[in-house]
């Protein structure tokens, strides 16, 4: 306690992150349109958690190109994997070999994402089955 009466522990200040992820326009583009289909806070553009006495607030989420909102952080942005990976996990983020759209691997050496991939084994496939009618 300092001399005036006011607490200074650390307790009592906000904990924020030690970095706030940003978005680019077409990530933003793409979580408001989240915000507004699956965020149970959204309410016509007005946040619920942020309303008082005096009225409603705007959802900040639906303004900010940070992502300020640790709600939309924990329960509505792991819904989109593609973007979640896009702004929280950019060290597991890889590439796509063919369609070059980033996606997170299940496993290390995953090259291509599920729907490339599914093409490339059918493609695969058709050539053995083909090379193989050949040789009878």
């Amino acid at each position: 306690m300092t001399a005036n009466g006011a607490c200074t522990s650390p307790a009592n200040e906000p904990q924020l992150p030690e970095q706030v992820p940003f978005m680019n326009t077409t990530q933003f583009r793409r979580a408001k349109k989240l915000v507004r289909s699956l965020c149970a806070n959204h309410d016509y553009g007005n946040c619920v958690l942020l309303e008082n006495r005096f009225g409603t607030c705007v959802c900040p989420q639906l303004i900010s190109y940070s992502l300020i909102c640790k709600y939309f952080r924990t329960a509505v942005l792991p819904m989109d994997k593609e973007l979640h990976a896009e702004i929280m996990e950019t060290d597991k983020l890889t590439y796509c070999y063919d369609c070059q759209q980033p996606f997170v691997p299940d496993r290390k050496r995953t090259i291509f994402c599920r729907t490339c991939a599914d093409r490339h084994k059918r493609q695969c496939k058709r050539e053995w089955a083909r090379k193989n009618r050949c040789k009878k």
